[in-house]
């Protein structure tokens, strides 16, 4: 099964297309690193994902998008078998919410719990296990206020774990963390994918991508410019032109990394 088809996907606002004709299609069991600069439609294929905006209709070539093979898929179930990690989504909780709530949030799909919600004491084992997994067991009873970034990235990707999902989607993972932490998150993301988890990770920077991704989807200007592996398509020649900059691409021990 796929995790995600998409054809002829468009998304339109204002009279413009900030997505053109998307043809896109990701295998449940495969990791994908989508690559463009800002303004390539990145953000908007993550807000298609968590279902804040829809596909533009057109009669004459109607869009077609299915998630783990549903066309009419209820976007709370698809929370569950894909997790989606956005920096925005940070910013929405309030300073004074629970650690152990942020992450129980993730099995609601909300922004902090409320008290029509009950969280069972099998969910309770589960966002034990994910703060386990992701290092943050210690600090499920702080507040997310004073968090470092690397702890607050770390919990909510325990929140977007702690239902089990099979793909794990990141729009820009490495936003705000030093080289330093940076380094450590695209070790454990290579470690979660050996643990079965697929990856789809969203950013503009080839550094972000761990290792063990081999495939990666280029976009410019709302399309798909390139899909394919990564050692044929991450050169300098494309990237100069993905990128409208001459730009030089190095690979270091599977590692890739660009400079003007």
């Amino acid at each position: 099964m796929k995790a995600l088809e998409m054809r002829n996907v468009s998304v339109v606002r204002n009279g413009k297309r900030i997505l053109d004709s998307i043809n896109l299609s990701i295998e449940q069991d495969e990791s994908v690193a989508i690559i463009g600069k800002n303004g390539s439609g990145k953000t908007t294929l993550i807000k298609l994902l968590r279902g804040e905006i829809h596909p533009y209709f057109d009669e004459d070539s109607p869009p077609e998008m299915k998630i783990f093979g549903e066309k009419n898929w209820n976007i709370f179930d698809i929370r569950g078998r894909m997790g989606i990690i956005s920096m925005d989504l940070q910013n929405q909780f309030g300073e004074d919410t629970l650690v152990r709530d942020m992450i129980a949030s993730g099995f609601f799909g909300s922004i902090d719990i409320f008290r029509n919600m009950t969280v069972s004491d099998e969910m309770i084992a589960s966002i034990r296990n994910s703060a386990v997994m992701m290092g943050v067991d210690d600090l499920l009873e702080r507040t997310i206020e004073g968090l470092s970034m690397g702890e607050m990235r770390r919990v909510l990707i325990a929140r977007a774990l702690v239902t089990n999902p099979g793909t794990l989607v990141m729009d820009e993972p490495m936003t705000g963390l030093d080289i330093t932490m940076a380094s450590k998150f695209r070790m454990m993301f290579d470690i979660i994918i050996e643990a079965g988890v697929s990856l789809i990770i969203v950013t503009h920077d080839l550094a972000d991508i761990p290792k063990s991704i081999g495939r990666v989807v280029l976009m410019k200007d709302g399309k798909v410019y390139a899909d394919g592996s990564k050692d044929e398509l991450l050169t300098s020649d494309n990237m100069s032109r993905l990128y409208d900059e001459p730009i030089k691409v190095e690979c270091n021990d599977g590692s890739y990394h660009m400079r003007l």
